[in-house]
């Protein structure tokens, strides 16, 4: 599988794997199940794995660690995790399940802290749960509301442990491109996750976040790029989901038509959207979320498939998708 770096010499492959569902995101799953994900992944040639304290209160990262363990294979793939949500311990509510979509215990609970010493403990224990004593990347995780501490002492913080090695890069992730732009621009990161919005059903980070990326040499890895599901197969249903909710009709009829454009040239919709992204130069990975084997699997046979540059062509001048690159 092909790589793109970044500009402090971290390798991503193009396709990466997303791992929330490692963390129980909205049901449970098994030890085995996330193992298999990922041992189909490095078969695939990913190297790319993404976590989050967030997905499934440290679960997520506390099984991708025991499989690194027990597969020595953690100098063999990129390891991006996030801060500002920190873990703390809740013994109130450890008989209640998590209520923010995965399915745990809630013996922790999420504290917003973007402060520096939130971070140094976030990033601490990230270390500690995954078995690593460094991270590839880690991204501050949907500062939304939190532009002011976030831009200031969570960059400074997070720009102290690269400079100590511990990070190899830094960034943030977000469900937005606004911000995402205004980090690129006011602050020293070197990568952005833009999550669903760069997509075949929204391309809003092609409007500022992009171009400012190109310009500062700042990565994008582009993930969710089935925007929850509605561009996933290749017949969208009338009760598809998009942005983790149910789609509003009038993105089930442009996905229709994407699709139709995609029928027209014999290429299945999620492979489009799978490779979209990667057509703009900022991209350096997609990363697709998986529980089990057979959807890692399903997602790098969809980024192989041959697409011809027709399709592209026909999706700007319907004013679907303009064509990238």
């Amino acid at each position: 599988m092909r790589t793109r770096r970044l500009r402090t010499g971290v390798e991503l492959t193009e396709i990466g794997l997303g791992t929330a569902q490692f963390g129980n995101l909205f049901r449970e799953t098994t030890d085995e199940a996330s193992a298999d994900a990922y041992t189909a992944a490095l078969e695939a040639g990913i190297r790319y794995v993404d976590t989050a304290p967030h997905y499934g209160l440290g679960l997520s990262e506390r099984r991708l660690g025991d499989i690194l363990q027990r597969t020595g294979t953690r100098s063999a793939v990129a390891v991006s995790s996030k801060v500002g949500r920190l873990l703390v311990d809740s013994p109130e509510t450890a008989g209640r399940q998590d209520d923010e979509g995965f399915a745990v215990p809630a013996t922790v609970r999420r504290v917003r802290d973007f402060g520096r010493s939130g971070i140094l403990r976030s990033v601490e224990t990230s270390l500690a749960r995954l078995g690593t004593d460094y991270l590839d990347i880690v991204y501050l995780h949907d500062p939304d509301e939190h532009w002011e501490a976030a831009s200031t002492t969570g960059v400074d913080a997070l720009v102290e442990l690269r400079d100590q090695g511990v990070v190899r890069a830094i960034g943030a992730g977000m469900n937005q491109a606004a911000m995402l732009a205004e980090f690129v621009r006011r602050t020293d990161v070197d990568v952005v996750m833009a999550a669903g919005r760069l997509t075949l059903l929204d391309q809003s980070a092609t409007e500022e976040l992009l171009p400012l990326a190109v310009e500062r040499g700042v990565g994008v890895v582009a993930a969710a790029p089935y925007n929850s599901g509605l561009l996933s197969r290749d017949v969208v249903p009338a009760n598809a989901h998009f942005d983790y909710a149910e789609a509003p009709p009038a993105m089930v009829e442009r996905a229709r038509r994407i699709a139709e454009v995609c029928a027209r040239h014999g290429v299945p919709l999620p492979a489009a959207a799978v490779q979209y992204p990667l057509r703009f130069p900022a991209v350096v990975s997609v990363v697709a979320g998986a529980r089990v084997a057979s959807q890692v699997r399903s997602t790098t046979e969809r980024a192989a498939v041959d697409i011809p540059p027709a399709l592209w062509d026909e999706l700007d001048a319907e004013g679907l998708a303009p064509r990238g690159a």
